[in-house]
């Protein structure tokens, strides 16, 4: 099985993608650690493009993968390959909360991950609305040639109704009254 999962950061991807990969017993490969280098000293550091392309190329060679990432425009072989692909589209309060939380722990080094800063964490923050906003149009229509294998999923509810998986519960609501109240 070849799976590909997409969504904007925080919308619940990998943890997606680790259940379907134990339910399935299918390796999963998450597209940041191809993008990025995840071990540089400065949050932001991309791999090399012909790093990043040999990386893609030999994941694709596998029998079966579980692909996820926010990334559409160099992995259009992976759409072409994939038996499934889910876009993931969750509400607003959802990917803030899960950003939130991934980004606290990455600082107080409770989680793996990029090196990140308040200030990269207000970038992200912006990104992942740009991404929704426009990129996920961009993405709809790249996919449209696909649509018999595209899974459009907008709530943790219907992936914990049609594939029994739990999701996370949402972050503390406190965390929203504590951004109403600081500028960044």
């Amino acid at each position: 099985m070849k799976i590909h999962i997409i969504g904007c950061s925080g919308s619940g991807k990998t943890y997606f993608a680790e259940k379907l990969s134990k339910k399935y017993n299918t390796p999963h490969f998450d597209l940041d650690d191809i993008q990025w280098y995840n071990n540089a000293s400065e949050y932001g550091v991309k791999m090399p493009i012909e790093i990043r392309e040999k990386r893609l190329k030999e994941i694709l060679s596998h029998n079966s993968w579980i692909i996820e990432g926010v990334y559409y425009s160099w992995v259009q072989q992976s759409f072409e390959d994939a038996d499934i692909i889910y876009i993931l589209d969750m509400p607003k309060y959802l990917y803030i909360s899960r950003i939130l939380k991934r980004s606290i722990k990455r600082m107080l080094g409770a989680d793996k991950g990029k090196k990140e800063t308040i200030k990269s964490v207000y970038n992200l923050l912006k990104w992942t609305d740009t991404f929704q906003n426009k990129n996920l149009k961009e993405i709809r229509s790249i996919l449209e040639k696909y649509s018999d294998k595209v899974v459009w999923i907008s709530s943790k509810k219907r992936i914990e109704e049609n594939f029994g998986i739990k999701m996370d519960s949402i972050f503390l609501l406190s965390i929203f009254a504590v951004l109403n109240c600081i500028e960044i």
